[in-house]
């Protein structure tokens, strides 16, 4: 007779909320899947209210939770002269209209402690980018204002060694966190996406999120060229992880993505953004929970 074992991964609870006036987004054990998406960075205030009102039609069709996404500024850039954004004086008021107009919460990047105090005035959820992930003051001084935060995983770390920085973060009383892969380094300018890193970050406590506008991005040639990034494998990626037990999904989208001003060849077109949604429901659906992921006989 053959014999089978049971092979499990135990997932401990996760918890992650974010409120505005009108809305609340809960991700994490128990919850359904959600969706941090906008432009990658503030190209102008029109584009991005534009963008966040179809986000919002689109989200509430589906029934789907969102986040609002874009940057201020983007410091990490090939060139000094390729565009950082409006900055701090400007973009956070129209990031702080988006949440305002639309009732929804939205994120932005963060890359300096002396910044700190004012996104969190403007913001409901400050995120820590790749590169920056391993910085102790800046995982230390988002965590004290309170607000809820994503770490990036840094293209050169493992998933389980982001428990540093969710210890970090921890130490000021602070839990609401979220984690995103976003590719791991593969040669010098190509991202792969290791779907294991899903499961071990939600085994830090924490929900875990899939990034795979970076991940295709192809590095070394300008976001600003159709060949530096690869949008098509966006859906791919994004369902595979899905399948993986993903709590939510992060995806850069943009109404005319080779004319914005930042990663113009990775962004998804936001005109296939609901199709994909659709589908990324139905898998979801299809695997219950991420901890029906989990278990399986051998």
């Amino acid at each position: 007779m053959s014999k089978t074992r049971t092979e499990t991964i135990e997932l401990p609870k996760r918890k992650f909320s974010v409120k505005t006036d009108s809305r609340e987004v809960r991700i994490g054990t128990d919850e359904g899947l959600a969706l941090i998406a906008g432009p990658c960075v503030i190209d102008s205030e029109e584009l991005v209210m534009k963008t966040a009102k179809e986000l919002v039609q689109i989200c509430d069709k589906l029934e789907i939770p969102l986040i609002f996404k874009s940057s201020y500024e983007k410091d990490n850039r090939g060139s000094e002269k390729n565009w950082r954004g409006p900055m701090a004086s400007d973009g956070l008021k129209i990031l702080a209209k988006v949440r305002k107009e639309f009732g929804i919460p939205v994120l932005t990047d963060i890359h300096r402690t002396e910044d700190v105090d004012i996104v969190a005035e403007h913001v409901d959820v400050m995120q820590i980018p790749a590169y920056m992930c391993q910085q102790t003051s800046l995982a230390i001084a988002v965590g004290n204002t309170g607000r809820a935060i994503n770490v990036k995983k840094g293209q050169f770390l493992a998933p389980e060694n982001l428990d540093g920085a969710v210890s970090k973060i921890r130490s000021t009383g602070n839990e609401n966190i979220l984690l995103t892969e976003r590719g791991a380094c593969f040669g010098y300018n190509r991202l792969v996406a290791d779907l294991r890193s899903i499961p071990i970050m939600q085994q830090l406590g924490v929900p875990a999120v899939i990034d795979a506008t970076h991940v295709v991005r192809l590095y070394g040639i300008s976001s600003a060229d159709p060949a530096g990034g690869e949008p098509k494998y966006v859906p791919h990626l994004t369902l595979g992880a899905v399948a993986a037990g993903a709590d939510a999904m992060f995806i850069e989208t943009h109404p005319d993505p080779m004319t914005a001003k930042c990663d113009a060849a990775s962004q998804l077109n936001i005109q296939h953004l609901e199709g994909l949604l659709t589908m990324a429901k139905r898998v979801r659906e299809a695997i219950g929970t991420p901890e029906n992921v989990g278990t399986f006989q051998a």
